[in-house]
């Protein structure tokens, strides 16, 4: 590893961007997509855990569902990471950031059943629907219109996925009463 550094941007700061927004608003929306892409690893390592972890009569079909969930949530926090540096940020990406700045509460390294972690899952992507409608609603009031779209995507597929869960937390099962006993 080189022992020599040129800095090129320090974190934290905004520089001007291409895209015309003033550099007060991209700030602000530099901020917010910090914290979404922060929330998003906390989300997908969640989601990984429990992919590893799920077991019982439902197994595949969770453990595929999580793949794709936390493979969903990579993409989308790769687009706000791009996104935040086109509008002259520079993204988190060290795991003590992210950690720090998440707005999210992972569990902890325990191994739970698969309803509590789906539950724990559904929590967590409710604070990340509630906090990406502040943040289209933010980027739109800015005249951010591209970021307001791009979010607005993002919160149709976590809704997607919520709603998903929701499905697997229900009642009806085909697993026997005797085999829950």
């Amino acid at each position: 590893m080189s022992t020599q550094k040129s800095v090129q941007q320090e974190a934290g700061t905004v520089e001007e961007n291409a895209l015309r927004l003033e550099p007060e608003k991209a700030e602000q929306i530099i901020e917010a997509l910090n914290r979404d892409l922060a929330d998003s690893y906390v989300l997908y390592h969640q989601l990984h855990k429990h992919h590893w972890n799920v077991e019982g009569a439902e197994f595949l079909d969770i453990h595929v569902f999580l793949q794709e969930v936390y493979e969903d949530v990579e993409e989308a926090a790769d687009d706000l990471a791009e996104r935040l540096q086109a509008l002259g940020g520079v993204p988190h990406a060290n795991m003590t950031t992210l950690a720090e700045k998440a707005t999210v509460e992972p569990e902890d390294e325990d191994v739970y059943d698969i309803r509590t972690s789906l539950e724990n899952d559904l929590e967590m992507m409710g604070d990340i629907i509630e906090s990406n409608r502040q943040h289209i609603e933010l980027a739109e009031n800015f005249g951010d219109h591209a970021t307001a779209e791009m979010l607005r995507e993002q919160l149709v597929t976590i809704e997607e996925h919520a709603h998903h869960i929701e499905h697997y937390l229900e009642d009806d099962t085909l697993v026997l009463e005797s085999a829950t006993n």
